[in-house]
């Protein structure tokens, strides 16, 4: 295996597999950058018609997304507390996070949301003390305001590239090791089209945008509707009674 360094931390234990994945939508069951647009700014309509635009190339998932929360102004102290209350966690999250805890399979987040909303709510859902690798987008100030006053945050994003966080760029830190242990993504919408050829197996939730989107750039995936199934397949791969190819088998009823 490749040498282990701060860019490459998930290597650290010699683990059999590392698992990336999407936070909003993917492990919690929905997505709270989405609430927000849709309780708090221009609504559902107009979110779901950029998402569009970007499934189908017309726009950048980072303008797309600039636009979505620029819409939002609601103080950030206060969406943090709305979100607390409605976001909630995949059922077969926890088992899942015990089971890569129990074998040595760390799980790193790479989301188009913003970390403190993320590390807020994993404390909510999981409990204090949870240990998992966030690489996301943060929360700044807008027009130099206070963030906890009205119209007074913005996202700061993760990279200058048209996703605003590429989530390639942190999978291809691992991809091109010698040796290198199996990688799986798991994720649901445009904000993981830059994630999703990048890792052996590709998880896409059912009935989502990543879906459309895989099979209309015929990339490999097999779906999920809780990760229960996840959890599943995982177990079966690293016990070799399943091969990562035989395991992308697309959409499942």
């Amino acid at each position: 295996m490749g040498s282990i360094s701060s860019e490459t931390s998930a290597l650290r234990n010699n683990p059999p597999a590392i698992f990336f994945t999407d936070f909003d939508g993917t492990i919690t069951t929905a997505d709270s950058n989405d609430f927000m647009t849709d309780n708090l700014g221009f609504g559902k309509e107009r979110r779901v018609g950029l998402n569009k635009d970007v499934l189908y190339g017309r726009m950048a998932f980072r303008d797309s997304f600039q636009e979505m929360l620029d819409s939002v102004d609601t103080p950030y102290n206060e969406c943090k507390e709305i979100l607390k209350k409605n976001i909630k966690l995949d059922p077969g999250f926890k088992d899942f996070y015990a089971w890569s805890r129990e074998n040595n399979v760390p799980i790193v987040i790479l989301s188009g949301g913003m970390t403190p909303i993320i590390s807020m709510l994993l404390d909510n859902l999981l409990g204090e003390g949870w240990d998992i690798q966030i690489v996301s987008n943060d929360v700044q100030s807008r027009d130099g305001k206070d963030i906890n006053t009205k119209g007074g945050w913005s996202i700061k994003f993760h990279d200058d590239t048209d996703f605003g966080h590429d989530k390639s760029l942190e999978i291809r830190k691992y991809s091109g090791l010698e040796g290198r242990p199996t990688m799986f993504y798991a994720g649901d919408g445009v904000s993981d089209l830059s994630a999703a050829k990048e890792t052996d197996l590709l998880f896409a939730k059912a009935d989502k945008d990543l879906v459309t989107w895989c099979e209309n750039e015929k990339v490999p995936f097999v779906t999920f509707r809780d990760w229960t199934s996840i959890t599943q397949t995982c177990k079966e791969i690293l016990d070799g009674t399943l091969a990562v190819k035989d395991a992308a088998k697309g959409r499942l009823e």
